[in-house]
């Protein structure tokens, strides 16, 4: 039976593009009410990952303690270790036995993510890091956040160091429960120290509306990594993504959750979006005609409200899903992409949904105009599943295309 699939004209970005790779899996995403601390979407939610700069949230969470307690001030200078002083990049470039205002490490630990102010901290709250990720860890469990361990004080590569999305939702939160008036160190967009100025890691903060907050996070291991607060209509939501494949695709995956947290939170969007621009084209002409007429496309195709993709869509209008209840040779499709290991990866952040057990995973090239495209599917569905794993991913902010298999 002759069937027409969807084709996509532009692909990259469609769905929530390469997450969670192999090594090992990494993605994991969390919505969360900052009010009501009802969580609104969750993939992966307690599975241990590398938290990398995330750290940092907890290395500032114990500085705050400290000044609330009065153990610590604000213009306090602290002096520079030779061993802080060494600690590899990103770093602010601090030299032995200078020294900084606390107030200036916290800026330097929050915007700029830099390592070496975060040691300094480290040795002068704890007398040195190691002490110092005791005090972090024991505090993790004060705070119910029991998937994490920490070992250093900025999150530069350690095995032992893990955390959850779960976790780092809930450090977020007792951050603005607990110590809300330094919370603007996490949303300040520039750094100025010793003549050079410092732009936040979190590109977010610089052009989404009601993003106010927090932290980016970087290593080979734990990929790329950010953690939002952003409030709007006077409600607030904190969202974490762990495991991006790139700092764009993070960054977009994350825009996607946002607005679509507010979206289930009921507050209306704060800008109209541009339309998306749909070509419908004829099914092909059949030189034997065919008792039912069965196009790919069997219902909407969910894009990102930011992306205005071109999508070709059959018009074919007799399609009757009672005639295909039992046939299992549809599938899912979750994006197309440049490379094939993005595909892969896609492929292993969704894999583990319990709609998609019964499929066959598959990266299908497909050549046009001399470029080549990887197509991530599941396949071996019926039109009833397929269309069921569809509203599943669309819940869990996923773009997601109905097809029928070869």
């Amino acid at each position: 039976m002759l069937r027409v699939l969807i084709s996509l004209i532009i692909l990259s970005g469609l769905s929530f593009s390469a997450f969670g790779a192999d090594k090992p899996r990494r993605y994991a995403s969390i919505v969360v009410d900052a009010d009501t601390l009802e969580i609104i979407h969750a993939r992966q939610i307690d599975e241990l990952r590398y938290p990398a700069s995330l750290t940092k949230i907890m290395t500032l969470y114990l500085t705050f303690d400290a000044l609330n307690a009065g153990t610590l001030k604000l213009k306090e200078p602290v002096l520079v270790s030779a061993n802080a002083a060494r600690t590899p990049p990103t770093k602010l470039g601090l030299r032995t036995g200078q020294t900084i205002s606390v107030e200036n490490l916290i800026q330097a630990i929050a915007v700029r993510s830099a390592n070496d102010a975060a040691v300094v901290m480290a040795e002068r709250l704890a007398g040195s890091e190691d002490a110092f990720a005791r005090q972090m860890t024991a505090k993790a469990r004060q705070l119910g956040m029991m998937k994490t361990t920490f070992k250093t004080a900025n999150g530069l590569p350690h095995p032992q160091q893990k955390t959850s999305a779960r976790d780092m939702a809930k450090l977020s939160s007792n951050i603005l429960t607990h110590h809300r008036r330094y919370y603007h160190y996490f949303g300040q967009e520039r750094f100025r120290y010793a003549g050079r100025t410092y732009k936040n890691t979190n590109g977010l903060l610089h052009w989404l509306d009601g993003v106010d907050g927090f932290k980016t996070g970087y290593t080979n291991d734990s990929g790329y990594n950010l953690i939002v607060s952003a409030q709007r209509d006077g409600r607030r939501l904190i969202a974490v993504v762990l495991g991006g494949a790139s700092g764009a695709s993070r960054n977009s995956h994350m825009q996607d959750l946002i607005e679509r947290g507010f979206q289930v939170m009921g507050v209306a969007p704060t800008q109209s979006l541009p339309p998306v621009q749909v070509k419908r084209e004829p099914v092909p002409a059949r030189k034997t005609p065919q008792i039912a007429s069965v196009p790919t496309v069997i219902e909407a195709v969910r894009l990102r409200g930011r992306n205005q993709k071109s999508i070709t869509i059959s018009n074919d209008q007799s399609l009757r899903l009672a005639e295909f209840e039992t046939d299992a040779s549809w599938g899912v499709q979750l994006g197309a992409f440049l490379r094939e290991s993005e595909a892969k990866e896609q492929i292993s952040a969704i894999g583990g949904l319990n709609v998609l057990s019964k499929a066959s995973p598959h990266i299908r090239p497909l050549s046009r105009n001399g470029q080549t495209l990887y197509r991530a599917r599941f396949e071996g569905l019926s039109v009833k599943d397929a269309q069921q794993a569809c509203k599943t991913l669309a819940k869990l902010s996923s773009g997601c295309l109905i097809i029928a298999s070869n």
